[in-house]
């Protein structure tokens, strides 16, 4: 008998013929190429070892590797090298926070090991829905649906930061692998943990978006003006139509019109009533605007200026008048602008005109 076989540690050990991995990580080259290494380091949630996978998205962009396991990766339906979700690409806390789900894996390094084995044996047995059904899941996935990407985020996989050039020291110019660009400062996205975001407490970036999901409900605060009743959309591609957007707004009441800007991809939605338009706004509020797998953002409309704009009229009690000048011998040459004979339409004759007496 073998000691893998002896261990029941290493039992669960994992031996796997490809990643699991979201299509950013995985690049848009069709043909990537991958290195594999079986049992080359430890997951960083689990610390049991697992197959290592190493590979280069394209060109211009830095070789990244898998850093924690399979197992760990299907217990939350994550990446298994940027620890996104898969199927929204946002961190674990803001899925987490919108689903009602609690984070439930131990945080020692004592139960650790017994937590993933029981885990491990539950993956086959759960359901297709990965979240377990989520509490609210209909209304909650709308939230999801709003903030996350629709296209992969390619940007994620530039190269590092040349350090030399930081310093001011790197000659290899433009044979050099690295980025020459200044950093910039920001200590709370630089000291990320890997187990915090996989277990979805203390994330920087999760914070970061969710602080931009309170900004957008608090937009759509209704306005003090009972007047306002638009409602105004931005992010409006031209798949979208505006029998698309009547057909999520008909709903909340009657709509008295609907202009759709594909150019500036905007949209007005007006409706007859305040009352209306506040249900919506309560509504996008809580769930979002997704349409067509487009996530929209919705605020409220300006109220039109009443009356006509009058042009301020100057203060005429702060103006300096100038002093008339004065008749004097000694200003005999002062010459009013009547007695200049170019400033009244007249044509010159050059720089010193002669008249014809």
């Amino acid at each position: 008998m073998s000691l893998t076989k002896a261990d029941i540690n290493k039992q669960g050990w994992e031996d796997s013929e490809f990643p699991i991995l979201c299509e950013t990580c995985l690049g848009d080259n069709p043909y990537v190429r991958m290195s594999k290494q079986p049992f080359g380091k430890e997951c960083k949630t689990c610390n049991r070892p697992f197959t290592v996978f190493r590979w280069l998205p394209g060109s211009n962009m830095r070789h990244k590797k898998t850093e924690i396991c399979q197992n760990c990766a299907k217990l939350k339906n994550v990446c298994q090298t940027c620890i996104l979700d898969l199927q929204y690409g946002l961190p674990v806390q803001v899925r987490d926070t919108a689903l009602g789900i609690k984070p439930d894996a131990p945080t020692t390094d004592i139960n650790r090991q017994y937590h993933a084995q029981n885990l491990a044996n539950k993956i086959d047995d759960d359901s297709k829905d990965p979240y377990g059904g989520g509490q609210n899941a209909a209304s909650n996935r709308d939230i999801l649906k709003s903030l996350a990407r629709t296209e992969p985020h390619y940007k994620r996989n530039r190269a590092h930061i040349c350090s030399f050039f930081v310093r001011g020291e790197c000659n290899r110019g433009a044979s050099c692998p690295y980025r020459h660009e200044i950093p910039e400062e920001n200590k709370e996205l630089s000291r990320q943990n890997i187990k915090d975001r996989y277990r979805g407490i203390n994330d920087p970036v999760a914070k970061k978006i969710l602080s931009k999901t309170t900004n957008m409900r608090s937009s759509l605060a209704p306005p003090e003006d009972k007047s306002v009743t638009t409602l105004f959309i931005t992010g409006v591609e031209p798949k979208i139509t505006q029998e698309d957007i009547k057909g999520f707004f008909y709903a909340f009441g009657e709509i008295k019109s609907i202009i759709v800007i594909h150019k500036s991809k905007c949209a007005f939605v007006n409706f007859v009533t305040r009352t209306s338009a506040e249900l919506a706004a309560e509504k996008i509020a809580s769930v979002g605007l997704v349409l067509l797998d487009t996530p929209l953002r919705v605020t409220w409309g300006k109220p039109k200026p009443r009356g006509p704009k009058t042009p301020e009229q100057p203060d005429l009690t702060k103006m300096k008048v100038p002093a008339p000048p004065s008749l004097d011998a000694k200003d005999s040459n002062v010459k009013y602008p009547s007695q200049d004979p170019t400033s009244q339409g007249s044509t010159a004759l050059g720089s010193n005109p002669t008249f014809l007496s």
